[in-house]
């Protein structure tokens, strides 16, 4: 079985680095490095394009976030190669020797009949990457640090999951209109109604954000407030998708997130409470299109 691996970057040059040598050096090979260039400074340019064919480079003319980013990535894996699966990460995600290994084990495990399988996410310390933390079905089920066996979720995020070319083929791309946030648990969730999506425990990367934390609007770093309306305009996206019942609990947990701004201690109260309502409010009338990409596996004649 053959893997692209899709890197989407903006601006991390050291990290980025470390990511595609960890991918060179997999104990199963990846037949294609996809890296998506979010339009970067000139070194990241000079640093690709200076690899020649160890990667396949894809520099886009702007900025258009990392769901753009992914939906080019899965549309070239889709239209320029012929491999059988994909793995996606960020720039920051570091995966282990055998991180691939162990997704492809999983997937004969499974007999290829999954909608996504996902890796145990870890942060520098070894602990569970907070913004990466496993869903799983049985929502009161918490997923322990030595687990081995297959478990499966609701969602998973960008940080390393995996799809199979067919399942890619009957649910699309992701929504590039997203910019950020929310793509990935949006895609998942898309590709878990085809097939069962699963954590693999057994397949290991690390996610080097520079602190372990969760995504709070209340508590965020003022230059992060404003990145906060994709949040919430894309959550009233998905949550629609998801029924009437679930779009109705998301507005009510969006009103406690709203509220606590006015507990916690952190500065302008009022940006932050505009990024809830401004977002909440586009959300409703959000309307993005799904895109499919053409399948360049069909294109090639049989006899």
């Amino acid at each position: 079985m053959t893997v692209s691996a899709v890197v989407v970057t903006y601006n991390r040059l050291p990290m980025l680095k470390e990511v595609i040598v960890a991918l060179q050096k997999s104990e199963t090979k990846v037949d294609n490095i996809i890296v998506v260039d979010n339009n970067s400074n000139q070194d990241t340019a000079d640093y690709l394009t200076s690899l020649g064919n160890q990667i396949r480079y894809v520099r886009l003319s702007e900025n258009i976030g990392g769901a753009g980013g992914f939906n080019k990535g899965i549309r070239y894996f889709m239209e320029q190669t012929t491999d059988d699966y994909i793995w996606l990460m960020d720039d920051d995600t570091v995966p282990t020797f055998t991180a691939l290994t162990e997704l492809l084990n999983a997937a004969k495990k499974v007999d290829n009949q999954f909608g996504f399988l996902a890796s145990d996410v870890r942060w520098t310390d070894n602990t569970r990457a907070k913004m990466n933390l496993p869903f799983p079905i049985n929502r009161f089920k918490k997923i322990p640090l030595d687990a081995t066996e297959l478990e499966q979720l609701r969602n998973a995020t960008f940080v390393s999951v995996m799809f199979s070319r067919t399942v890619v083929d009957k649910i699309g791309l992701p929504v590039k209109e997203f910019f950020i946030w929310g793509d990935d648990i949006e895609y998942t969730e898309r590709a878990a109604r085809q097939l069962p999506g699963y954590m693999v425990p057994t397949s290991r990367v690390i996610h080097k954000m520079a602190q372990n934390v969760e995504s709070n609007v209340s508590l965020d770093s003022i230059n992060r407030v404003p990145r906060y309306f994709y949040a919430f305009r894309n959550r009233m996206y998905f949550s629609r998708n998801r029924g009437f019942i679930r779009f109705l609990r998301a507005h009510i947990r969006i009103a406690y997130e709203a509220l606590m701004i006015f507990f916690n201690g952190q500065p302008k109260k009022w940006l932050r409470l505009k990024m809830v309502i401004t977002g909440v409010v586009a959300g409703w009338f959000f309307r993005p299109k799904v895109e499919h990409a053409s399948d360049k596996v069909k294109e090639i004649p049989h006899d």
